[in-house]
């Protein structure tokens, strides 16, 4: 499957998860700093956390966020409603930390995997093998993030719009590099949009999860290549077609031109024909 596994329960995404060596906690509530500060230290609190939050991403899957109730998850995890409200202070925070964890992860790994190479093709290449590998392995959570999109409030969703945001600039440098090293006109300002070409990407890797079946389709790595092939192939092909539709343009000026230039040597050899017929 790649570097996300699915049978492996998720780490405390407040705790472990870094970017660029920097622990990934966004909120600055208290509950939130309290978290950060002592959970490292109590691997027992990190696995409980952990566990909680792969419970609430079935739950909430299952039943949407509205739908689902602290009972249900107390239900479907044996823990008490005391002991789920230990870690976790309301419904809203639970669904902030399974969006935190998930993105966390998605960028932790991708940053690891873009440090491996500089060429802007095999990058773009990662970019899409990472979220396809992290939609594959984690289909509920991708729901999750999909549906409850716009749930969270009190701060939530406006700290995850900015993670969604640096993740969309990071798409949109990789495109724009591999316009710039291979001088593809089709794509910038003056043709396809590279926000066109991004949001395309995004569309075609983000409902991932609601049409993949193991059994049917091929595994995350040939996936990856196939999706990436259609993504390069369009922006290239758009190019194509635009470089040679520059150069029929050209032509048929040219030919226009040409046409031209006999109609008006015909219409001055017409006034020499009638003085030589007189």
């Amino acid at each position: 499957m790649g570097r996300y596994n699915a049978n492996e329960r998720s780490k405390d995404s407040a705790c472990v998860c870094r970017l660029e060596g920097q622990p990934f906690a966004m909120s600055t509530s208290n509950t939130n700093r309290e978290l950060v500060n002592s959970a490292p230290h109590d691997s027992r609190h990190d696995r409980r956390f952990a566990q909680i939050l792969d419970f609430a991403t079935e739950v909430f899957a299952e039943k949407g966020y509205e739908g689902a109730s602290m009972r249900d998850l107390s239900r479907v995890s044996g823990i008490s409603l005391a002991g789920l409200y230990y870690y976790f202070e309301s419904k809203e925070k639970l669904l902030y930390f399974i969006q935190q964890h998930s993105f966390a992860t998605i960028l932790e790994n991708l940053r690891e995997r873009l440090a491996t190479t500089s060429d802007p093709e095999a990058r773009i290449r990662l970019f899409v093998q990472n979220h396809v590998d992290y939609s594959i392995a984690k289909q509920k959570a991708m729901k999750v993030l999909s549906h409850e999109d716009d749930v969270l409030h009190n701060g939530y969703g406006a700290e995850l719009a900015a993670v969604k945001r640096e993740y969309y600039r990071i798409c949109v440098g990789l495109v724009n590099d591999l316009v710039k090293a291979e001088g593809l006109s089709a794509v910038g300002p003056h043709a396809i949009s590279t926000r066109t070409a991004v949001m395309g990407l995004f569309g075609m890797l983000n409902w991932l999860y609601t049409w993949y079946k193991p059994k049917v389709d091929p595994d995350a790595r040939v996936l990856a290549r196939e999706m990436s092939d259609i993504f390069l192939g369009g922006i290239r092909c758009a190019d194509t077609d635009s470089q040679a539709l520059r150069e029929r343009s050209s032509r048929n000026g040219e030919k226009r031109n040409r046409e031209k230039k006999v109609a008006v040597r015909k219409t001055a050899a017409k006034p020499a024909q009638r003085g030589r017929n007189e």
